[in-house]
């Protein structure tokens, strides 16, 4: 049976907690209702989400659509990254693991609450996922964009005004760390188009809002 702070079908939206989290997290956060802002008392489905990848394999456009169908807040994960981070990184200097735990904590921390979020991040490592989790307070559902490094890389070429370089590509990939059979994940081909990538992490959501129970992560 599913609860608040995970994923169930229903009407209505925690307004107050997505506006005290947009709040706190000043210009990271969207509330995201279909093609316009405000749609009359859309279905919703409640809960949290990431879509991870390495970079440039299309989480935000996937993010952004999925919060979108969900009446969810959607969180750009590169947003929070620090000035020093995005200067590294800039720079063609990859992230280390010390770099990165202040900004998981961060995102995880807007994923708290009861109302549905949807987060763009690139959670390469399994660590790095529980580390997320452990800072939303609630169970969190990865939906995995996985791809040929040839197609990323030439998507990347194409995107314009992104700090990120795709000389840092080749770190991603040795990094990554796909999500395992014992995690709250799908794995999805973005070679896909963006409509049916959402369906297909529609159809995962709600499936996983009728077998996981709403409990918190110790």
């Amino acid at each position: 049976m599913t609860g608040a702070g995970w994923f169930a079908t229903g009407q209505g939206h925690d307004t107050p907690q997505a506006e005290r989290t947009s709040a706190a997290i000043a210009g990271t956060t969207t509330l995201c209702y279909g093609s316009a802002m405000i749609s009359p008392s859309p279905p919703l489905i409640f809960g949290a989400a990431v879509v991870m990848g390495v970079a440039g394999c299309g989480k935000t456009t996937i993010a952004e659509a999925l919060a979108a169908r969900l009446g969810a807040r959607c969180i750009e994960g590169d947003r929070l990254h620090s000035p020093q981070n995005i200067a590294k990184m800039s720079a063609g200097v990859p992230l280390t693991d010390e770099d990165r735990w202040p900004w998981l904590s961060r995102i995880g921390g807007t994923l708290i609450g009861s109302d549905g979020a949807v987060a763009a991040c690139s959670a390469l490592r399994k660590v790095y996922r529980e580390t997320i989790t452990r800072a939303a307070g609630r169970p969190v559902a990865f939906v995995f964009l996985k791809g040929e490094r040839a197609l990323i890389e030439s998507r990347m070429h194409l995107r314009t005004g992104h700090f990120m370089p795709t000389s840092l590509l080749d770190s991603q990939f040795a990094t990554l760390e796909e999500p395992g059979a014992d995690e709250l994940s799908i794995t999805l081909d973005l070679a896909q188009t963006p409509a049916v990538l959402v369906e297909q992490a529609i159809r995962f959501l709600t499936e996983v809002a009728a077998a996981v129970p709403a409990t918190e992560p110790e």
